[in-house]
């Protein structure tokens, strides 16, 4: 099997999400998913789960969300606290806004997935276009579908979301890092 990633992850749904996507997209990848109870439970708790891991050649990926904080300042704080000795073993992804503006980037599959096939049509609106500058995709979100629930969406998005028609700038980035992790393709370095 392929190599083993740890992605260390800022709250439940996220691993919702990853659950039904990774097997689909990044099969070659063995994945443990570690959640955490937000921010501040992740930023506490990463470094010393990072140093205390001891599988050979393991890698880490910590996904943050990036709420109203400055991509690139966020990004620096959190690789700093990086052990140092992992620091070429640890990937850092800031999902632009929250995950919600992943789950944003695919309308087709919102459509699907909350059988609202109106939804579908949303990507003609300039704000849908670029889901990382939604300013609140998480309250978007629930706008469009009432009845959205964080971890039971994020599990159905998931299993549904096609990566190739996805429109978020910072998914992209996350598919980088996965096909780096899975020796098809070079990481991007930004956020």
């Amino acid at each position: 099997m392929g190599r083993e990633v740890v992605f260390l992850l800022e709250e439940p749904s996220m691993k919702a999400f990853l659950e039904g996507l990774l097997p689909r997209i990044a099969p070659a990848i063995r994945f443990i998913l570690v959640p955490h109870e937000g921010r501040h439970d992740l930023v506490k708790s990463f470094p010393r789960k990072i140093r205390a891991w001891r599988t050979p050649g393991v890698r880490f990926v910590i996904v943050h969300d990036q709420d109203s904080a400055d991509c690139v300042e966020l990004k620096r704080s959190l690789q700093a606290a990086v052990p140092l000795e992992r620091r070429n073993d640890t990937s850092i992804r800031i999902a632009c806004r929250e995950l919600e503006s992943w789950l944003l980037g695919d309308l087709d599959a919102l459509a699907e997935a909350f059988d609202q096939p109106d939804l579908a049509d949303l990507g003609v609106k300039r704000k849908f276009r670029q889901p990382d500058n939604v300013g609140n995709p998480g309250e978007e979100l629930s706008k469009l579908v009432p009845f959205y629930q964080k971890v039971r969406g994020a599990r159905q998005m998931g299993r549904l979301l096609e990566p190739s028609r996805n429109t978020s700038h910072s998914f992209g980035i996350f598919l980088s890092t996965l096909h780096n992790l899975s020796g098809e393709a070079p990481e991007e370095s930004s956020c």
